[in-house]
């Protein structure tokens, strides 16, 4: 399909993507499996974090977020600071211009209008203002599609996510949460829609109907290189110190009872809590799973008796790929997105994890795990159907004159 001048249309993808964050990846797969069944002709590149990973992975032209390569380093000498201050400069002309390329531009999920992690108001957050501001003034939609907001308390923060939701054409959030984030802060939040995470538009590794009989299987537990969030600065080796020797007495309980525990990541950063992990318990019933992808975490938690995870994509992939699942919960959304699927009682604060406690929850997960698998066999159904009307409704929204809105899914 071609627009009304007989041009293919032109998308872009903007975000953290390719920076070795598997769910803002997996949201991005979502929206280019979306585009392309719909669009085979639009024209397609992004703006990114990664931009060799994202051409590499998915085929698709990047340009590089920032003209600064340092941007995400600490500026401790004048040199980088003087680099990072010109790169705000730079970086308001290059994205205006990237933007003015295109005839649509996606913010595909991410939890772009959100603190939980630590962040500063003139990283991230200012590249999404400069993108919505350049939508704005150059007649470019900019849809943030399916995206996590929360409170936010930092008041420069706080300032550009507001602008950015405005400055925006189109909104749609992964949760209830995220929308009434939005509009404490201000933003007319009516006429914006709430779905299940995109990455539930990903296809689902097959499970059996009924476990095999036999010896119990492996538990997999992702863990994050985890600080608390943007309030948290203050004791954030404090609170990661009890996080990882809470995560490791568990780990270690879990092998000295004879189980295979798989150990899962999410972020590249997260490697060095695997690393910590597997030096203290040393045993070889505990090995690092290799996912790259969350198609991979699916099929690493399809295989599992039971997942107990703490970053947000993945539970997500736990819960898609229909494993009782225990949340190491470290966010607001963490906890709606358990209650959603069925298992809000399932839930234990990554601040302040109690081994003792998080094994005493992790039997009564197991001992519920028949039915628990039929919770999520059915959750997961409504999700995928819900997610797939809203991608059709889109789809018709961005491109009412090009695109056909595709078939709901049975």
């Amino acid at each position: 399909m071609t627009p009304t001048g007989g041009k293919p249309v032109r998308v872009g993808v903007f975000g953290l993507l390719g920076s070795g964050n598997l769910g803002n990846d997996g949201s991005l797969e979502a929206v280019l499996g979306r585009l392309r069944a719909a669009c085979p002709e639009a024209v397609v590149d992004a703006l990114c974090g990664g931009p060799e990973t994202v051409t590499a992975r998915y085929g698709v032209p990047a340009t590089r977020l920032h003209w600064y390569r340092g941007e995400y380093r600490t500026a401790s000498r004048a040199g980088a600071v003087a680099g990072k201050g010109l790169g705000k400069l730079v970086d308001a002309v290059r994205t205006a211009a990237w933007v003015r390329r295109h005839d649509v531009v996606v913010v595909p999920g991410m939890g772009v209008l959100e603190a939980t992690l630590p962040l500063r108001p003139w990283g991230f957050p200012y590249a999404l203002f400069l993108l919505c501001a350049s939508g704005r003034l150059l007649r470019t939609p900019v849809a943030l599609v399916g995206v996590g907001a929360g409170p936010i308390a930092d008041r420069p923060t706080r300032a550009l996510v507001r602008w950015s939701a405005r400055l925006a054409a189109y909104r749609s959030y992964r949760d209830e949460l995220s929308r009434d984030a939005l509009r404490a802060m201000g933003v007319d939040t009516a006429g914006d829609a709430v779905h299940p995470d995109l990455a539930f538009a990903l296809p689902a590794p097959a499970v059996p109907a009924e476990r095999p009989a036999g010896p119990p299987g492996p538990v997999c537990v992702g863990v994050m290189d985890f600080h608390g969030g943007n309030d948290d600065r203050a004791r954030a080796e404090e609170i990661h110190r009890r996080y990882l020797d809470g995560t490791t007495r568990f780990v270690r309980a879990l092998a000295a009872e004879g189980r295979r525990v798989r150990l899962l990541t999410g972020d590249a950063c997260d490697a060095r809590v695997v690393d910590a992990i597997l030096d203290a318990v040393d045993s070889p019933l505990v090995t690092a799973s290799g996912a790259a992808s969350l198609a991979e975490l699916m099929e690493e938690a399809a295989a599992a008796d039971a997942v107990v995870a703490t970053r947000y994509h993945n539970l997500v992939c736990a819960l898609r790929a229909g494993t009782p699942t225990l949340a190491l919960s470290y966010a607001a959304k963490s906890d709606a997105l358990m209650a959603g699927m069925g298992l809000g009682a399932y839930r234990h604060p990554a601040r302040e994890v109690d081994a003792d406690r998080l094994m005493e929850q992790f039997r009564e997960l197991e001992k519920d795990a028949a039915g628990l698998r039929r919770t999520l066999a059915e959750r997961n159904r409504s999700a995928a159907r819900r997610l797939d009307a809203h991608l059709a409704a889109l789809t018709a929204f961005l491109f009412p004159h090009t695109l056909p809105t595709p078939r709901e899914a049975p």
